[in-house]
């Protein structure tokens, strides 16, 4: 597992289209909290969005850099598909980590804040639920699943606005509850459902992946 995940960040270090996605997200962060003197929980709001749809880009990004042959060979190298996928979601989530570091510390660069530790903290988590989610959604509108990307394209725009405007669901009661004025220790106890849901989510997109991209291997 860990050859797989090298092979995979070595690729997509090779390619450098990891770069779009990850200026986007530092784009986003500095138009968004520049200058910003707000509670920081509705700071770390903007982060996460930007995350989420970071992580989204990524992963389409990284499960597409493959065509069909030379996923079969690397399918076969390393004894079926699934640890194939498998390294693909971890070296996804890997590759937001430094992105969640980012996403905390440049709004306090940038910024007017008195961060305290329960702020930094809600901030990691509200990025980790996104970066969840995101490579949730990234995975069931991959290449492998869809070969025209366009609709892939397009079913990721309706789940990322789905999962972030529909009221109830986890990622949207999330950014509420950061907007909501609270102080960040009384929000971190709020973000379990969220973060549950977020994992199940990713469990479910890469259980469907599977299943769609053995059918057609």
């Amino acid at each position: 597992m860990t050859a797989l995940i090298r092979y995979h960040c070595s690729v997509l270090l090779l390619s450098q289209r990891y770069l779009a996605p990850v200026l986007l997200f530092v784009s986003l962060i500095v138009v968004l909290t520049s200058s910003d003197s707000g509670p920081l929980a509705a700071t770390y709001s903007s982060c996460a969005g930007a995350m989420l749809l970071c992580s989204t880009w990524l992963t389409m990004t990284l499960a597409g850099l493959e065509d069909r042959t030379h996923r079969s060979v690397v399918v076969v190298g390393a004894g079926g598909s699934l640890k194939v996928l498998v390294a693909l979601v971890c070296t996804a989530l890997l590759s937001c980590l430094p992105l969640t570091g980012v996403g905390v510390v440049l709004p306090l660069l940038i910024g007017r804040h008195d961060p305290v530790a329960a702020d930094l903290l809600l901030g990691a988590l509200a990025q980790l639920i996104c970066a969840l989610t995101g490579v949730a959604v990234g995975l069931v509108c991959s290449r492998p699943v869809f070969r025209r990307q366009g609709y892939g394209l397009v079913l990721a725009l309706a789940l990322l606005f789905t999962v972030t405007l529909a009221q109830g669901l986890p990622v949207n009661l999330l950014f509420t509850d950061l907007l909501d004025g609270k102080e960040s220790a009384d929000l971190l106890g709020d973000t379990i459902v969220p973060l549950t849901a977020a994992l199940v989510a990713l469990v479910v997109g890469t259980a469907v992946t599977q299943v769609v991209t053995a059918r057609k291997d």
